[in-house]
């Protein structure tokens, strides 16, 4: 029976994340991008100075740097080490052609959430502020929509609590613990509950560490959680590019050879990879999927967080939520590939996931292996740790969007988030993830045809925007301010 279910489920998640999804979350970018008149490109450089310097005196309950931070923290996180090595690994080194491209499109529309989500967002009498798909999509398109709004709250909260929130994060977590400290189970310790079976002494002191931090963190809200994502996500990412960008100068000779094959495998990966990989449409599959998966663009998600900067300007908070996209996949997932690829990773038998980015360190970086090692380690885990942080705040924002903002409902919804993450360590049921896989796409769904509704008010607000001159006032009133 289990496997008559796994194998529908798999039916499910193949149809929702095949190419019409890809090609409606593409499409959307591009007819932005087009709209925008190259956007991404041209005003690259105002969002970058934006991302770091906050906007004085503006309604919403944490800065533009910390919203930003918010979003960041539930996007830089396994997609980034063992998504893209995933996605070579399967597609050859042309997949991470096609992950930039989808990446350089969804900076389109990661503008567009980040500018819907202040211009529809409520911000009450208190300063909370509640915005995102579920509210652009009431609001901007009529009560007529709700339905969609909640359908896609519920499909948030889903995620959150089953897919990328907790279990996929818990595990990988756990894998990178268990791999490091006790690769070969020298101990292990006997679990009879619910039959669990022998577990690595080190997961189990993993598993109990990460749930009593997560709580500590989750306890204390929004502003706990973005007080903490201020800190460790700029930290962990700043190392983790300087350990790649080392790896990258050590072996500056084989940069070229590398961005040839990789642009040669993306219209003809059998060329590259001996036959390994096949064709042209699997290498675009598994880079824009991954893509998708790392930054998070067209999904929805980092527009709730978005919706809670201190900020005037739906323009500015646009602009500044872009940035998440440049970073995460611009930056942090071309090293990751790069790195892969010039060290021959993705071709030694046997690899895959994060052992094929462990490799390549190991060979790129003149440490010895357990030091690189330990490094990428500890940027997994402490990535994959915001990115539970990160999505709690995002399932909970579409929680209180569909319960009326019920401190009860959220409150337990709280304490079984932590309970999934304290768990997850222990679940293996294939059923778990493709489930959580399922609920991801469906959330695009929505939002992608809310994107395409509202592209006339995002392309409207961006020329008046630059019309009135208002980002020259934005710098002038930053400089007066400093």
């Amino acid at each position: 029976m289990w496997h008559v279910i796994n194998q529908n489920l798999k039916t499910i998640d193949n149809l929702i994340w095949g190419l019409p999804l890809m090609l409606l979350i593409l499409s959307g970018g591009l007819w932005l991008t087009i709209r925008l008149g190259l956007l991404q490109v041209r005003r690259l450089p105002l969002a970058l100075k934006w991302m770091v310097r906050n906007e004085e005196g503006g309604k919403g309950e944490v800065s533009s740097f910390a919203a930003l931070c918010t979003a960041l923290s539930a996007t830089i996180g396994t997609g980034n080490i063992v998504g893209v090595a995933t996605a070579i690994g399967m597609g050859g080194p042309g997949a991470l052609f096609w992950m930039e491209l989808a990446a350089f499109l969804g900076m389109a529309t990661k503008y567009a959430e980040g500018l819907l989500a202040i211009k529809y967002r409520t911000v009450d009498e208190n300063g909370h502020a509640l915005g995102g798909p579920f509210y652009y999509i009431q609001n901007g398109m009529g009560r007529g929509w709700t339905w969609m709004a909640k359908l896609f709250a519920f499909f948030g909260v889903c995620v959150g609590l089953f897919g990328i929130g907790t279990f996929s994060q818990v595990n990988g977590i756990a894998t990178a613990i268990h791999n490091f400290f006790d690769p070969n189970n020298a101990n292990v310790i006997h679990i009879s509950f619910l039959g669990l079976g022998d577990y690595s002494v080190a997961v189990v002191i993993a598993s109990l560490l990460l749930a009593f931090f997560v709580a500590l963190v989750l306890i204390g809200g929004l502003k706990r959680i973005s007080a903490v994502a201020q800190i460790i996500v700029p930290f962990m990412a700043l190392i983790y590019i300087a350990f790649a960008l080392m790896l990258l100068i050590c072996n500056i000779r084989e940069v070229p050879t590398a961005i040839r094959v990789i642009v040669e495998g993306a219209f003809n990966p059998s060329a590259v990879t001996g036959g390994a990989v096949g064709s042209m449409l699997v290498a675009m599959q598994m880079g824009v999927a991954r893509g998708i998966f790392s930054n998070e663009a067209g999904l929805g998600s980092a527009p709730i967080a978005a919706a809670a900067a201190q900020t005037h300007e739906p323009v500015r908070q646009g602009l500044v939520t872009m940035t998440g996209t440049f970073i995460d996949t611009i930056v942090v997932c071309t090293m990751t590939g790069l790195s892969i690829v010039l060290t021959g990773a993705y071709k030694i038998p046997g690899l895959e996931g994060v052992q094929v980015t462990t490799y390549a360190f190991n060979q790129g970086l003149p440490f010895a292996p357990v030091v690189s090692s330990f490094v990428l380690m500890l940027c997994l885990v402490f990535f994959a740790f915001t990115t539970i942080l990160g999505w709690d705040y995002y399932s909970e924002r579409c929680l209180e969007y569909l319960s009326g903002n019920s401190r009860r409902v959220i409150l337990t919804y709280r304490w079984l988030y932590i309970l999934a993450v304290f768990i997850g360590p222990y679940m293996t049921v294939s059923a778990v993830w493709t489930i959580a896989d399922i609920f991801n796409g469906l959330m695009a769904l929505p939002n992608m045809i809310a994107i395409f509704a509202l592209s006339g008010v995002v392309v409207k607000e961006t020329r008046d925007f630059f019309a009135a001159g208002k980002h020259k006032k934005q710098e002038l009133a930053d400089s007066m301010d400093k």
